[in-house]
């Protein structure tokens, strides 16, 4: 018996880049177990062109992959989602709309890529952190035993997860409860 993909939402405050990223890996990375999606509490018009590229670059699927608002994740008609994860100080501090159902929500926040400030290099090499980053919490986060956590201990889990930014070696035996 197949059970339902578990929703996922990636918050920023333009969903250009950072939650458009997140969406993308998460994809690549647990079709079956999982469907991304991603909003902003401000949308930018477009998809961050640095964004665009390196996602390009490493071959995901960029199909209907654009800016949009997040009161399209409230209200009674929308989706409701199993987790949500905000990637961005700013979208943090802004009073998110009602979600439908009682999603688990958790705090990712990471440089935004899309500010900073340098050359064209400087700024792929931004996107490119920023890239595994997400790709290191995501990969930690799609192979947690979903089934086995509940609660305040999956919450702990997720929490653990969006604060461990800079190391590379995360392997889901270290979130063991």
């Amino acid at each position: 018996m197949e059970t339902a993909p578990l929703k996922v939402l990636f918050i920023c405050k333009g969903n250009h880049a950072r939650s458009l990223m997140a969406q993308a890996i998460l994809a690549k990375l647990a079709p079956r177990k999982f469907e991304g999606f991603s909003a902003g509490s401000q949308p930018q018009s477009a998809i961050n062109p640095f964004a665009e590229r390196l996602l390009a670059s490493l071959h995901h699927d960029l199909t209907g992959l654009k800016p949009k608002s997040w009161l399209g994740f409230a209200g009674p008609d929308a989706p409701e989602m199993d987790f949500i994860f905000t990637l961005s100080e700013t979208a943090a501090n802004e009073a998110p709309p009602a979600w439908p159902g009682a999603p688990v929500t958790a705090l990712w926040t990471l440089p935004d890529p899309a500010a900073f400030v340098g050359d064209d290099v400087q700024k792929a090499l931004a996107f490119a952190d920023a890239y595994r980053m997400l790709h290191n919490r995501i990969s930690v986060f799609s192979s947690l035993p979903l089934a086995t956590l509940r609660g305040m201990a999956l919450k702990q889990h997720l929490d653990t997860i969006g604060k461990d930014q800079t190391r590379s070696d995360i392997a889901p035996q270290d979130h063991a409860a």
